[in-house]
């Protein structure tokens, strides 16, 4: 084994032994050898937007916003800083991997216990495949986004700045084992077990399982891809999962204690090469007589050039779970619409930059704005203006 000069010096006047030099060399270069394939990635995201009239009403404890996640007021936002690394599996049967996520600010979906905003995991969990048939079980063992859903976690990923009530209403994150198997090019079926309280409307902290070591969550997914020979629909996607569950934690204050999160959606590509077209269909059950609410989005996607694009998003949707725009025996059920319409143009390198504008509307009731004379919200639409900036590395 050659050392460098400075390291034998050191071993002629008996401050270090060629031996433990010898061992630490190869821990060293076993330790290179483990990250020589790991990468790093992330982004930060920042905004500004404008809601036209006043939401906020500090003295009755507003704002009264829509209620989609992540919602926000007048002013600059920082909205989320994601770190990611990752050594993915190779091409070998018994390959391992891991993922690592961390995520902070207001956007933020860390499953650990601290202050809401702050530095988390997002995700954390070894990536392990075992040969099956003509190909292989690809494991997930640790914490990982849900397996429903149109929209992502990650901000970059989504078509819109906004996010959708779909998104809303759906479980985010899991902690516990998830098994991905691809039956050929077109199908693949997803089953999982993760901690109970990890399932509920938002996130929950890790590790923070039911009164009952047996309430678990149980998950179940298929995805579906049509073939080259379906012409133009060639690399259309269908996805569907069920999520059933127990929540030992109450969710804003209501006490309930068990779910079913139900998912379709799909991407289709269309005649016209540079427009694509989506649905989505969330429905979540409340068990126990707690109520339900469901939501229908559509979308659509017109790349006009390499650098622009245009997308735009339509939900309609029933609640009477106390989620969205309802409190169980104050109204029973209240339908709500919303329009985003986002135009995205990449001005600088790696960054993604969005202009975007949206509507929601309540039919019933005024959930929005500024308090009248009585302490409660006036209006039953809301409009935004914003600005979105996102740098990913």
């Amino acid at each position: 084994m050659k050392f460098n000069k400075w390291t034998v010096g050191l071993a002629a006047i008996g401050v270090v032994s060629l031996a433990s030099a010898a061992r630490a060399d190869e821990k060293m270069s076993q330790l290179q050898t483990a990250l020589s394939n790991t990468t790093i990635s992330g982004y930060v995201d920042t905004a500004a937007q404008w809601n036209p009239g006043t939401d906020n009403v500090p003295r009755t404890g507003g704002p009264n916003l829509p209620t989609y996640s992540f919602a926000k007021n007048d002013g600059f936002t920082l909205n989320a800083i994601d770190i990611a690394l990752d050594h993915p599996e190779d091409e070998s049967p018994w390959a391992a991997g891991y993922h690592v996520e961390l995520m902070a600010g207001p956007n933020a979906v860390p499953n650990v216990d601290g202050l809401a905003g702050g530095l988390g995991i997002r995700q954390a969990y070894l990536s392990l495949r075992t040969p099956v048939g003509n190909s292989g079980i690809d494991w997930k063992v640790g914490v990982w986004d849900t397996i429903i859903g149109y929209e992502s976690s990650s901000d970059p990923a989504n078509p819109n700045y906004t996010r959708s009530y779909g998104y809303s209403i759906e479980p985010t994150t899991h902690t516990g084992v998830l098994g991905t198997y691809k039956v050929n090019d077109n199908i693949s079926v997803q089953a999982g077990v993760a901690d109970s309280s990890n399932v509920g409307v938002g996130p929950s902290p890790i590790n923070g399982t039911a009164a009952f070591e047996t309430q678990k969550a149980y998950l179940g997914g298929v995805a579906l891809t049509a073939p080259s020979s379906w012409g133009w629909a060639s690399g259309a996607t269908l996805n569907a999962g069920v999520i059933d569950a127990v929540d030992s934690h109450s969710h804003f204050g209501t006490g309930r204690d068990s779910k079913t999160s139900y998912y379709v959606g799909a991407t289709v590509p269309t005649p016209i090469t540079a427009l694509k077209a989506g649905l989505s269909y969330d429905y979540l059950d409340m068990h126990n007589g707690q109520g339900e609410a469901w939501v229908v989005g559509g979308y659509a996607s017109y790349q006009v050039n390499d650098k622009t694009s245009f997308n735009v998003r339509g939900e309609y949707g029933n609640d009477d779970t106390g989620l969205l725009y309802t409190s169980p025996g104050t109204n029973p059920r209240d339908t709500f619409e919303e329009f985003t319409a986002t135009l995205q143009y990449n001005l600088w390198a790696n960054v993604l930059s969005r202009v975007e504008v949206r509507w929601d509307h309540a039919e019933h009731g005024t959930p929005f704005g500024d308090s009248n004379a009585s302490g409660g919200p006036v209006k039953n639409n809301d409009f935004l203006v914003a600005l979105n900036l996102i740098y990913q590395f």
